[in-house]
């Protein structure tokens, strides 16, 4: 049986299809209500003791780090149980420095097997214009033309899938980006074509972006994510050849992603 935690996110519901596809079993760990025909807990990864009985007769894990949090004592669940298996999803960020590396040392000190996943910026964090753009066809974000290689998340989801199943991905840290550095205008441009309809683009100031980040993230994630958007170091615009590897496919463009996406922007 695999734990997906997570499993009503962007990442999450994704894994959550695939590995019941491919006929796994699987219980859902989440805050919210769980998918139809799959076992499911609610519980709260900052009260780690909440998690406990979905672990019970596991074999795998998938674990969600969310906003860089430190799931030491999560991880420390681990030991206890006939888990061999850990999958974490990460952030790029922890390779650079950005973010604590607390969560993925605790990963590789209690899993017998383990795989950290880093991505940096998802295409789906563009969901935050859905009510902008559906209501006045504008889209704003800062930093209008720096560029990062975002990721769709259902490959992060495909990736986590095949080392959640897989043999031969113990000891691996995968990056996970998309196929190409894209800019926030270009994003909004994409958006405007799938809809077939403009969208104007607003630069906002760091200090606007800052002030709506801080509505549901801590400070320090907050200007490491405002960091990264602004001033990205050489790496974190680099595009990784992993998914390639895993998947023995390209990664999908944020156009695909747009596309298929578009219903929640019109």
């Amino acid at each position: 049986m695999i734990v997906v935690t997570g499993a009503t996110g962007n990442v999450g519901r994704p894994l959550v299809q695939a590995l019941t596809d491919a006929g796994e079993e699987v219980t859902t760990v989440s805050r919210g209500v769980g998918a139809p025909g799959v076992r499911h807990f609610n519980a709260d990864l900052g009260l780690p003791e909440s998690l406990r009985p979905a672990l019970d007769g596991a074999s795998a894990l998938f674990l969600l780090a969310p906003g860089g949090a430190d799931l030491t004592e999560v991880a420390e669940l681990v030991r206890g149980t006939p888990i061999r298996r850990v999958v974490l999803l990460s952030s790029v960020g922890v390779a650079t420095g950005r973010h604590s590396p607390g969560t993925e040392a605790a990963v590789r000190r209690f899993s017998p097997e383990w795989t950290v996943l880093r991505p940096g910026g998802f295409h789906s964090n563009t969901f935050a214009w859905a009510d902008s753009i559906r209501t006045r066809r504008l889209a704003a974000a800062p930093f209008a033309d720096v560029a990062l290689p975002t990721v769709d998340p259902v490959d992060i989801a495909e990736v986590a899938a095949a080392a959640l199943t897989e043999p031969g991905h113990h000891g691996n840290a995968y990056v996970l980006t998309g196929p190409a550095p894209i800019t926030p205008r270009q994003q909004a441009a994409a958006i405007s074509d799938a809809l077939g309809e403009p969208v104007d683009f607003h630069e906002q100031t760091r200090a606007e972006a800052r002030a709506q980040l801080l509505g549901f993230m801590p400070e320090h994630v907050a200007d490491a994510t405002l960091a990264i958007l602004g001033e990205p170091q050489p790496s974190e615009q680099e595009v990784s050849p992993d998914i390639q590897r895993v998947l023995g496919r390209p990664p999908r463009e944020f156009a695909d992603w747009a596309a298929r996406n578009a219903a929640v922007f019109k």
